[in-house]
Order: C-alpha cells, then structure tokens, then sequence
C-alpha cells in the first residue's frame, strides 16, 4: 500500500561528508574521471532542507537561508543541486513537475570540500520521498542520487562508508569508534574541485588496507588514518596556501589526534578523543574561520 503524502513540511538534515583519506588511484578511460578510494564519515555540522506541500501547477521554487546562504546569492536556479534533486525525483515518480516550496538553511561553506551541496540534493531527495508519500528504498533514492554527481548517492544513508569508483561505489565502513571527535575549519576561501583535480601531480595511489574488525579507540584510527593520506592536499596548498596554515592551528589543538584535509579542500579536520574535547577546542580558531566541534552524525533508522 502506498504511504500518504505528508500534509504538512518535511525537514532533513544534510550534514557534511568528511574523507578521512582520499586515495587517487586512477582515471576512468570512458570519460577521464578519477579513480577514487575513500573513508567517509558525516558530521554533526549539517545544512537543513524543509519541503512544503505546493498547490498543483505551482512552479517548484528554491528560497535560501542560514549564515552561509550570502555565498549562493545570484546563482543560476537551474544549477543548484536542490533544485535538481527536486526535478529528478519528480520525474522518477511520473510527476509532470516537482509540487513542493523548498528551503535550503546553510550552515556549511560553499564549494569546501565536505560535500555540501551534494548532501542538500541527498536531504531534498530524503524530504520529497516523505512528502510526496513515496515510500521508496534506500536503493532506489541512490540510483536517483548516481545522476545528480558522484557524492550524492553517499549523503543519502549519511552514515560512516568506503567510498570507489568515481564516488558511487559504496561499501560498508569497519566499524569505528563510538566516542570519535571532530573538528572541522574552513579559512573562508572557496576552492574548486576540478582544479584541485587538475593542480594534482605525481602517481597515482594503491587502495588503502583497513581493518575489517575496525577501531574501538580514536587513538587507533588515528594511528592507522596515519599511514594514509589525502592525494589531494599538495594541489590544493599550491592552490591556496592558507590550508597549510588551518592544518598546523589544527594539528596545535590540545587533543588532536590527526590533521587533515577533507575532499578537494579548503575544509580540514582534526580527529579528536570525543565530541567534547571537539567543541572546545574548535573554540580556540581564529574567528574569522568557518569552524565547528562535535561528533559524528547520527542518522535516523
């Protein structure tokens, strides 16, 4: 039996996708893309996307919010990934147009290497499946999400993942540790993935080797996450040297376990014994950082 469709708005949660590594292992030879292996997680750090029933024959419409909304002023409607997730799930279910108000509340840095705009389109996606009374699995929201770009199909279950393919093969993560602390910090500077890509010099990487019983400790993980790296660190310091200096605040952070950065940058992070020491210690960045501290996010279900 078909679900109802929700009568009243419907909210998601679009939390940013951090890469604990990110191995560059190849290029695809059909199209060019690279080769990926990643350990993701999802922060409690999380844009907001609110669905609201429209009158049919209403034009689906985007209206933008939040501390970080002034970065997507002025863009082209038909390009932001929200809208986009709208129209394809629409067309998916047989809807001749997408009868929902949506609004976005941003809270992460735009074009910063945590996947935020992809997990909108994942949160948008999620929210519409409610309040259009889909029902639909996992499954058939990802094959929805393939066609929306490489990291939306992750954001969808928003749960820890090893990451391939060019992004969208998607395999269990060992299990990690319970109590794990993050910090992320963002220098306010936008870097573009396909530069970073481009910038990138030197071999390409061998997947990495992780622990099938995985990491009790955040000391543990650390020491293992240590061993690896993210190929694309170097070309984005070339790119924009002000990542060099988030890292070294992060890596001086009483508690910091490991250092890093996150996807394409300029986002980075700092693994910490738990939540706690995390909010605290994020307190201690330069304020005119994007910054937070916390633990992992918790997914619904």
């Amino acid at each position: 039996m078909r679900p109802v469709a929700a009568a009243v708005a419907v909210q998601e949660a679009a939390p940013a996708k951090i890469n604990l590594f990110l191995h560059v292992l190849g290029r695809r030879a059909e199209d060019g893309y690279h080769l990926l292996d990643s350990l993701v997680v999802f922060a409690g750090a999380a844009d907001r996307v609110e669905a609201t029933p429209a009158p049919d024959g209403t034009p689906p419409s985007l209206a933008v919010d939040g501390p970080e909304a002034a970065a997507l002023a002025g863009e082209d409607p038909a390009r932001n990934l929200v809208l986009r997730a709208a129209w394809a799930l629409a067309r998916e279910a047989g809807l001749a147009a997408p009868p929902a108000l949506l609004r976005l509340t941003k809270r992460l840095p735009v074009a910063s290497g945590i996947g935020g705009g992809s997990a909108d389109a994942a949160a948008a996606l999620r929210a519409l499946d409610r309040l259009w009374g889909l029902g639909w699995p996992r499954e058939r929201l990802e094959a929805v999400a393939r066609r929306l770009g490489a990291d939306v199909p992750a954001c969808i279950a928003s749960r820890p993942v090893r990451m391939g393919g060019v992004g969208e093969v998607l395999t269990p993560a060992p299990p990690l540790p319970a109590r794990l602390g993050l910090v992320l910090a963002n220098p306010r500077l936008p870097l573009a993935t396909p530069a970073v890509f481009g910038a990138r010099t030197g071999d390409f990487s061998a997947p990495a080797e992780l622990p099938a019983a995985g990491w009790t400790e955040a000391a543990a993980l650390a020491r293992d996450l240590s061993a690896l790296r993210n190929d694309l660190e170097p070309a984005a310091i070339a790119l924009c040297p002000p990542v060099a200096e988030v890292l070294a605040a992060l890596r001086a952070l009483p508690g910091c376990l490991l250092a890093r950065m996150s996807g394409s940058g300029a986002t980075c992070f700092a693994l910490m014994p738990d939540a706690t020491a995390a909010e605290a210690a994020a307190e201690r960045l330069p304020r005119a950082w994007w910054r937070w501290g916390g633990g992992l996010y918790a997914a619904a279900g």
